[in-house]
């Protein structure tokens, strides 16, 4: 049985990050089903909503949009319904609820989502740190981060902290290498939360051998060696039990997913340090 696909106009008076993140979530639930993306960006004039609506006329489609503009809102669901076209505003449950619960109307700006307030600062500085700790530099310093991730190659450290990065959250990461040791700053670590990663043997070796033929090297190394590999694993949980590190088996889980387990051991430490 083939893929299937459908139209997905996403119509934006920002930078259409929002729907891109709302749709992909919910577009994911369908197997076999692709959705063929019509990004309009910084939609704020009825000419640049022109062009969405004839768009929407050639290839009719799903429309969501975060447009504050009722005028252009209104015209953008008129359109829609004479095409045929589910049509959502997909801020206007959540701003209800707001609403509801605050008691008061929001403040209509287009793009206020996208301020460049202290958050977005937090973020880029993150990204910034964490690019700089990638892969065991600069360990001098590891007391400054927010979170270390610790675990052998291939144990998807770096997107990892990156994801985590683009949350506000300083990450340094440091590969487990046989015959290498630890840089011994990360013993005296006191604010950050030190995270092991681990996966499967075999998992491990699928990973390494695909690394290995993308750069045309021989697999008949111990780094694709299945006993090499799982006694690596072996250590590496020893020397997570043995400093009462954490450990997330990242085997079956996302990147989304590990951060997010990630996420919540970190707001329990950042309690208990506060408590201390």
């Amino acid at each position: 049985m083939g893929r299937s696909y459908f139209h997905l106009h996403l119509v934006s008076d920002s930078t259409g990050e929002t729907l891109i993140a709302v749709s992909r979530a919910a577009a994911s639930q369908y197997q076999g089903i692709s959705a063929i993306e019509h990004v309009y960006p910084l939609v704020r004039t009825q000419t640049q909503l022109d062009r969405v609506l004839a768009e929407l006329e050639a290839a009719p489609g799903i429309v969501l949009y975060t447009l504050v503009e009722r005028e252009l809102a209104e015209r953008l669901e008129s359109a829609a319904q004479e095409y045929g076209c589910p049509c959502l505003s997909v801020l206007d449950p959540v701003m209800g609820l707001f609403q509801s619960f605050l008691g008061t109307s929001s403040t209509q700006r287009p793009g206020a989502q996208h301020v460049l307030n202290a958050e977005y600062f937090k973020r880029i500085d993150a990204l910034n740190y964490t690019m700089m700790h990638d892969d065991g530099q600069l360990p001098a310093d590891l007391e400054t981060a927010d979170v270390i991730l610790l675990g052998i190659s291939r144990t998807s450290k770096t997107p990892t902290s990156i994801y985590l990065a683009n949350r506000g959250i300083r990450t340094a990461n440091i590969p487990l290498v046989p015959g290498i040791p630890l840089p011994p700053e990360i013993e005296g670590v006191r604010k950050p939360l030190v995270v092991g990663l681990i996966a499967s043997p075999e998992r491990i070796v699928q990973i390494r051998q695909n690394r290995l033929l993308s750069l045309n090297a021989a697999d008949d190394s111990p780094y694709v060696d299945k006993l090499s590999v799982t006694e690596e694993i072996t250590q590496s949980r020893k020397l997570f039990a043995r400093h009462n590190w954490p450990m997330i088996d990242v085997t079956r889980r996302s990147i989304e997913e590990t951060a997010a387990a990630i996420l919540d051991l970190y707001k329990t430490h950042r309690l208990q340090n506060v408590a201390q």
